[in-house]
């Protein structure tokens, strides 16, 4: 598990295909590895990762990590070259202070840039709604983006198609790969964890009502607060 606060940006140093994917090496100075062992996880872009490697330049924080095809197929590593900036969180501590939401690494699916507005010292950008993905996304919710724990400000829906607006202050832009995004990025996106395990408990299949009765219901919900 994450938080999505961003602990450094690392550098794709090397991509190597092959027949189950790819091996990336990434190279970081700026983030702490002495705590991290071979098959520790780290958030690249929002996606976890396993570390294979360390390459013999631990100390230097470069790790090689395996990258699935399905992995290559649901996220934008795809379109990553040498050299690309990428956000990078190690797995988190039962002791670590809990500045995000609950992020688990498993991406959701691809989001588009599709305006970036200077607001006052903040930048805001609209990025696009994925149909499979958009109910989801609510307004004053979470929405890990490459990794980054951020809150919607805003929603623009038009029948299957919408856009979304988050709202960057200068310490994330600073912080995190936000700085080298343009119009047409295209960015690793991973919904509420808990908006997707109350959608399955909602919409549960025949076959499982049938199996049981769950308890869960939107009057319940609704009396704990977790709607409105």
């Amino acid at each position: 598990m994450f938080t999505g606060i961003i602990e450094a940006v690392g550098t794709i140093k090397a991509i190597n295909v092959n027949a189950q994917g790819a091996r990336l090496v990434i190279d970081t100075n700026s983030l702490d590895m002495s705590d991290v062992k071979l098959g520790d996880s780290i958030a690249t872009n929002g996606i976890c990762l396993t570390v294979v490697d360390f390459n013999n330049a631990k100390s230097n924080g470069s790790y090689s990590a395996d990258v699935s095809k399905e992995t290559l197929q649901r996220t934008g590593f795809a379109s990553y070259q040498v050299g690309s900036k990428v956000n990078l969180e190690k797995a988190m501590l039962a002791s670590t202070r809990f500045g995000g939401h609950m992020v688990s690494g498993h991406v959701d699916g691809v989001s588009e840039i599709l305006a970036i507005n200077n607001n006052g010292n903040s930048i805001e950008y609209w990025l696009s709604m994925p149909s499979d993905l958009a109910h989801y996304i609510a307004e004053k919710g979470s929405v890990t983006i490459d990794g980054t724990s951020l809150t919607v400000n805003a929603l623009a829906e038009n029948g299957s198609s919408g856009k979304f607006r988050l709202t960057i202050v200068p310490h994330t832009v600073k912080e995190t790969i936000f700085a080298q995004y343009q119009v047409g990025s295209k960015v690793n996106m991973e919904v509420d964890l808990i908006a997707r395990y109350l959608e399955r408990l909602l919409t549960k299949s025949p076959e499982a009502d049938q199996a049981r009765t769950s308890n869960v219901s939107e009057a319940m919900l609704l009396k704990a607060g977790f709607m409105k």
